[in-house]
């Protein structure tokens, strides 16, 4: 119930850093995420910020807003937040790890759902789908940052 993907960008971690923590510039950068807001009077990432997002499921539909919690939250290393479910009832965590690596830094994103016996369940009976979309995405969002960190 978990999957991540690694993406190389020649770039430095302070200059990828504010794409992927600015939920702002979701709308840039993800396949299905297409606009976000913060929440709660806040304008940018910290531990505890809340922030919507407004989500088209597969590309088609279903189109709703989600409610996120970060929950990590160091600059140029690690971004994370869960996502509700139902309020205050998170159902998946989503994170962003930046590494320095050679000539510029690996950037993993990676999901983990809850282990909720009807998580478990939606995952035996549909994960194998949704868990290739959520690669397909992450990849997608990946090499977006990327285009965007290496250009001037």
């Amino acid at each position: 119930m978990r999957d991540s993907v690694t993406v190389h960008m020649r770039a430095a971690p302070e200059k990828i850093w504010p794409l992927v923590s600015d939920v702002t510039n979701t709308k840039r950068f993800a396949a299905e995420t297409f606009d976000a807001k913060w929440l709660d009077g806040a304008t940018g990432p910290a531990v505890g910020v809340r922030f919507k997002g407004h989500v088209k499921r597969n590309g088609w539909g279903p189109v709703y807003w989600s409610v996120a919690t970060i929950d990590a939250c160091e600059p140029g290393r690690e971004f994370a937040f869960a996502v509700d479910l139902l309020p205050g009832r998170p159902a998946i965590r989503w994170r962003y790890q930046l590494e320095p690596k050679g000539d510029g830094t690996d950037v993993t994103e990676s999901f983990e759902l809850r282990n909720d016996w009807y998580l478990r369940l939606y995952w035996l009976l549909l994960g194998w789908t949704r868990g290739k979309t959520n690669v397909e995405n992450m990849r997608t969002t990946l090499e977006r940052i990327k285009a965007a960190a290496e250009s001037g």
